[in-house]
Parts: structure tokens; sequence; C-alpha cells
């Protein structure tokens, strides 16, 4: 078996262009917002990229980059400047930032109605409860790169592999929604027997920053597996899912090129939405 490959990378790119079809029509024209804290190259890419797709969208990009000596009232007056900007109709705190800031704090002072990432305490709590709100981009992403290659969800045993904020514990809780119907299970780091969890999945996200963690043997042939993990590694960044799943699974989101660039498209379909409601 040779597995499908989800490619994140072309699906975006289709994205991008509907979207800036419909920001071409709109009165408003949506501004993204970015708070980066300190000199995390990574962080740096990512950021960089996010201003690159609003270029090519036609949407408004405004960033604010502060240094690593920043303290936390510095990243607080910058949220406020956003929070009241007129030009900017969402934004995000970039994650990490330096341990001395509390990263709660910060996303608790985000304007929910701006919260591009979909990760203030109230936009989580709509979440929960089934209610509209912004929704966590990568768990969005997924779920649309999923849609998009007419792969359901619905009724079928989702493996998520990590209890992050960002993609862990959101997606569990998108998945289980009335309309998507996914049985989902969580396995972390304290979860025992992970391979019982693994070869039972018809869906696998492995969102757990292990490189190369899950293998061939782990999962059931035929599975769909989408890799979310990033570990950078001396022979370079890797993800969570080993090459040799390809010979197993039957579709692969795979690390770079998957589930990443549909990150960047839900930011950007977030902060065109926000537009839309202004």
């Amino acid at each position: 078996m040779s597995a499908t490959i989800l490619d994140g990378k072309a699906t975006a790119a289709l994205i991008k262009e509907e979207l800036r079809k419909v920001v071409s029509t709109l009165a408003t024209k949506p501004g993204l917002g970015t708070v980066l804290v300190g000199d995390d190259p990574g962080s740096h890419s990512y950021v960089g990229g996010k201003h690159q797709d609003c270029a090519e969208v036609g949407i408004n990009s405004i960033r604010i980059d502060l240094p690593a000596t920043a303290s936390e009232q510095d990243v607080l007056a910058a949220i406020k400047d956003l929070n009241n900007s007129k030009e900017c109709t969402g934004y995000i705190v970039q994650l990490p930032v330096p341990k001395t800031i509390n990263p709660n704090k910060l996303l608790e002072s985000i304007d929910p109605r701006k919260d591009a990432d979909g990760l203030h305490p109230l936009n989580l709590g709509k979440l929960v409860i089934g209610e509209k709100a912004p929704l966590p981009c990568t768990p969005r992403g997924i779920l649309e790169l999923l849609a998009r290659y007419n792969l359901s969800v619905s009724g079928k045993e989702v493996l998520v592999m990590g209890r992050g904020l960002t993609v862990g514990r959101p997606l569990a809780l998108l998945l289980s929604q009335k309309g998507i119907d996914a049985t989902v299970t969580i396995t972390h780091t304290k979860t025992v027997d992970v391979i019982s969890h693994t070869k039972r999945a018809d869906i696998i996200v492995a969102a757990i920053g292990s490189a190369h963690f899950l293998r061939a043997e782990m999962i059931k042939p035929g599975a769909i597996v989408l890799d979310v993990g990033i570990t950078r590694t001396s022979a370079g960044l890797m993800g969570d899912v080993h090459p040799d799943v390809a010979s197993v699974a039957s579709a692969i989101a795979p690390m770079p090129g998957g589930v990443g660039p549909m990150t960047r498209a839900m930011l950007l379909s977030n902060v065109v939405e926000m537009a839309q409601l202004i």
C-alpha cells in the first residue's frame, strides 16, 4: 500500500485564492496583527510566513516585535493597542513567550472578538458548548484538510496523540461536536499501552513532539495519519510520524507540507470572518 498524500500546501493555496476573492468585496478590509516576543528563529519564520500570506490575500498586516527582555506589562500594552486598533480585525500572540511571562494572562487579555487563534477562554468555552466562535487554527485546519479530500470523521475512531492547548485538547472538543460526530480518544505521557489505542484508530493525529514516534507496526492497515508534531534534531526538523507509516496507512498529512500550511490558511479565514462581522 502507498498512502495518498494529503497536500496541505496545495490545499492552502486554493483556500487563499478563495479568500482573496472574498476580501476584494469587503467594505472593511481585514487586518491581521501579530505580537512576537523574543528571538526564537522558528517563531520569527512562522510569523513572517503569516504576513506573507496576508500580502497574497490582500489582508493588511500589523506586526509588533518585542525583545526577549520585554516585560509582561510591555506585552499587555501591545495587546491593548491591538484591542483598540480599528485597522486590526484579528490578531495573535505568538507562543511560546519567555518564561518570565504568563501566557494565560496574555490570552485572557485579548479581545475575544479579535482572537484569531481561537484560544481565549471565552472562545474555548463556546467550543465546549457548541456556540459559534473563532476556532483554534490547527484543529480547524485538520478538519478542513480532511474535508477537502472527502474524508469523513463521522462515526470514526479518532486518536489524538497529545493534550496541548493549541492542538490536542481543542481538537478533541471539535471532533466530538454534534455534526462532526467522531469518537475521540486522547493519549498523553501517562497513557498506559499507547499501541492498543493506535492499533484501533481509524484516524490518528500525532501532536506530541517526539521525532518519528509513530511507526508502521503501531497502526492498523488503511488508517489515516496526520503529522502535527515537530522536533528540532541534529538531522533537521522531524515530525512525529516515521516515513515507514506510508506503507500501511491509506492517507498521510506529512510534516512539512501537511497540516502546517492549513493552520496558516485557517488563521486568514478567521481574520476574514471577523472583518465580515464588523
